[in-house]
């Protein structure tokens, strides 16, 4: 019977579950099904809970390990399941050794009686390898290759709980990352794709504090056969003064955008602690489209965060405007136990959906309104699976016929459907 990865969460948590069934595979586990958990939100915990119950009904044979961000945050939650038989915290899941000791456990019971094997991952410094190794297996169909750069976060806003899952901000060394996308520019990928938690936290922990503006220009020089570099989510107050030269001025670099924004209002912005105004982030996105007029934004807002009026939630609404937003990712405010954010005064479920609701009708106008726009466009695209391309601004296309994923090709915009442009 295979070894399986189920995994939730975001892109960092695909990425960690490859490596994650290659050091499970190497140390010899069969008839296991590992689930890679995300504690971003207390559904994402209920889901994984969900998933675990179903597993175990659908093959009962089948042995059940625990791992990621709600297994770092909750272990006891997983280890009082009956269907679990080990937990595995953030740092353990990237240990060949705690896997070697997994499978002894599993196999053999020595050390069985510790079902949670999880540590402190605040006390975790260094960056392991497996940021850079294995971060193009099968993403995307090699279309793009992803490089985790980052990991952890130094920061604490109110509402989050990933920073006590992936602990704290920790780099990779500039000169191991440029080695591993010249390294994946050779295998064959056009586009490289810059991750992290807190992405433009990059290089604080590294001697001389490298920005990410450095790391971008470093990149673009010493790789010059490197067609496109993209970046993940961003945090606008801490762009440098590199990373906006490198917006204006390097062309591989994409032009888009996703911002870590939350909310459109100031004192929702203070009770949340984030670090940036309302104002910083619309003279940010100005700025940005003045050194670079084809940007597109994308933007993570939060709905319904505890004590937001009406005239609060309307500065989240104007704020897609305001920024010209064209990507929302909208998320319904869910309590994080041990978060502060989850003992202030919460709203009503009913009036979190409605808000979540309003903010998507919201971002699915302005993605129309950009949309429209492109039609009669000529766009250069990097072709995926199942006849879609992308754009430089990260805009889907369906193509006139498939192309072979990781093919980049000059289209002509002829329409859209509503959620994507049509090649002519």
């Amino acid at each position: 019977m295979p070894l399986d990865v189920v995994t939730f969460g975001c892109r960092l948590n695909a990425l960690d579950s490859a490596t994650v069934k290659a050091l499970a595979g190497a140390a010899g586990l069969e008839r296991t099904v590992v689930v890679n958990t995300c504690a971003v939100t207390g559904e994402a915990v209920k889901q994984a809970r969900q998933a675990i119950r179903r597993l175990k009904r659908e093959d009962p044979a089948r042995r059940i390990i625990v791992t990621g961000c709600a297994a770092q945050t909750e272990p006891a939650t997983f280890a009082a399941m009956d269907e679990v038989e080990r937990v595995l915290g953030n740092e353990e899941k990237m240990s060949p050794a705690s896997w070697a000791a997994t499978r002894q456990a599993l196999d053999f019971g020595l050390g069985a009686e510790e079902k949670a094997v999880v540590g402190d991952i605040m006390r975790v410094r260094e960056t392991a390898a497996h940021l850079l190794d294995g971060a193009a297996e099968g993403i995307d169909g090699h279309t793009r290759a992803f490089v985790q750069v980052q990991n952890g976060c130094d920061h604490r806003c109110t509402f989050c709980i990933i920073p006590y899952g992936r602990g704290n901000s920790r780099s990779v060394p500039m000169g191991a990352v440029v080695a591993r996308v010249r390294q994946l520019v050779e295998d064959g990928f056009g586009e490289v794709v810059l991750t992290g938690v807190d992405l433009t936290s990059y290089g604080a922990d590294l001697p001389g504090t490298p920005r990410l503006g450095a790391l971008v220009r470093n990149l673009l020089r010493h790789v010059p056969e490197l067609r496109r570099l993209r970046l993940s989510s961003i945090d606008s107050i801490e762009v440098d003064d590199d990373l906006m030269r490198a917006i204006a001025e390097e062309e591989r670099l994409m032009p888009h955008l996703h911002l870590s924004l939350q909310a459109g209002d100031d004192l929702i912005l203070k009770r949340m602690k984030r670090r940036h105004s309302r104002l910083q982030a619309i003279d940010f996105c100005r700025e940005v489209r003045r050194r670079r007029p084809d940007m597109v934004f994308g933007a993570d807002i939060i709905a319904g965060f505890p004590t937001e009026t009406e005239a609060h939630f309307r500065a989240s609404l104007d704020l897609v405007d305001a920024c010209g937003l064209t990507h929302l990712h909208v998320f319904p405010f869910s309590p994080r136990p041990g978060t502060p954010a989850a003992r202030m005064p919460q709203l009503g479920p009913e009036t979190i959906r409605a808000r979540a609701r309003r903010l998507r009708e919201k971002g699915e106008a302005a993605l129309q309104r950009h949309l429209a726009t492109e039609v009669g466009a000529e766009r250069e695209v990097l072709a995926e699976r199942g006849g879609i391309a992308r754009t430089k601004g990260f805009t889907p296309v369906r193509l006139a016929r498939p192309l072979v994923p990781g093919t980049f090709a000059h289209i002509r915009v002829a329409g859209h459907d509503g959620t994507r442009l049509i090649a002519a």
